[in-house]
């Protein structure tokens, strides 16, 4: 067991994932020093380019059925990954990590982004995105299954974002008049959670070439489902929602998918997923100054009570150590 001291100045979160990581993986100190600009950069990756996929989603939604357009964009995302790490010598996934690889890639992309494209036909991109902001949460309750259960601080900032989620249903703030896309919305960060909790705890491939497998099973398995639905594309898709479904391609799956990947392996899922109270701003605003979306004075409410729980739960973590 790896002795850590307590650190008890502000700041000290990303440092604390990687001491930890250096624990779980070996690596030196000096190593980890080198890490942590990628980890910054990743991060800030996922606050900006997540934050605008969910206005990219609402607009390529437009022309794609939902379950094809994430098929369609993780697909392609990861044989292009996928080619690109074994043309440089990564070696193949074995059975057990493309097993891995495709229960991990279920959970997110089929569980998670495909579920808020399906919302996004009755939801706004930006009260979507404040849904999803409850994954922070869900994450310090499965990591408690793997004998991490969240402290009394964080128990309180898990309280209070539940609480800005029934007040975000009641004053109808997430969906208008379809029961159905709350309820998916609702399950969303829920598979997601457990997806990056279990992405830590299964057999996954080295490096980059987990998120490109997760991609390539998930996106096959998303293809299946949405043909099997009965998605099909009936009219050529408009310009706008062809560039839409590149930038989910290139911004939200190529980069931010893989720097997310690149998190998961190297930091605690609570810092990987503090993602999810940065993103609804970013959403929200896009959405307003792009889209005309509106939100209540209920919805704003509503947010920074989910968001104050997600702080709270990612302070907590913190304190912890």
């Amino acid at each position: 067991m790896s002795t850590r001291r307590i650190d008890t100045t502000e700041g000290k979160g990303i440092r604390e994932e990687e001491e930890e990581n250096v624990a779980r993986t070996n690596i030196t100190p000096t190593d980890a020093k080198k890490n942590h600009l990628a980890i910054i950069i990743a991060l800030v990756s996922l606050y900006i380019l997540w934050g605008a996929t969910y206005l990219g989603m609402r607009v390529a939604l437009q022309s794609f059925p939902p379950f094809l357009l994430a098929g369609v964009r993780a697909l392609i995302a990861g044989i292009l990954m996928f080619t690109f790490l074994r043309a440089r010598g990564a070696p193949m996934p074995t059975r057990k990590e493309w097993l891995g690889a495709t229960i991990v890639g279920a959970l997110l992309l089929i569980g998670g982004n495909a579920e808020v494209n399906f919302a996004e036909q009755w939801v706004t991109s930006g009260l979507a995105a404040v849904a999803i902001g409850a994954v922070p949460l869900w994450a310090a309750l499965f990591s408690g299954f793997f004998g991490r259960w969240p402290t009394r601080f964080e128990w309180y900032g898990l309280v209070l974002g539940f609480a800005g989620l029934i007040l975000l249903n009641v004053g109808h703030g997430i969906a208008s008049s379809n029961p159905l896309g709350i309820i998916v919305l609702l399950m969303a960060p829920i598979f997601w959670a457990l997806g990056s909790v279990l992405s830590q705890r299964v057999s996954q491939p080295k490096g980059l070439m987990a998120p490109a497998a997760q991609l390539v099973s998930g996106g096959v398995l998303l293809l299946v489902l949405g043909l099997s639905v009965g998605e099909r594309i009936t009219a050529p898709p408009t310009a706008t929602a062809i560039w839409s479904m590149l930038f989910l391609i290139v911004g939200g799956s190529l980069v931010a998918y893989t720097a997310y990947g690149y998190l998961l392996s190297h930091v605690r899922a609570s810092l990987a997923t503090s993602y999810a109270y940065v993103n609804p701003v970013v959403a929200v605003c896009l959405g307003i100054w792009l889209a005309g979306e509106k939100i209540s004075l209920t919805g704003v409410i509503a947010m920074l009570i989910i968001l104050s729980g997600v702080v709270l739960v990612t302070m907590g973590r913190s304190q912890k150590h």
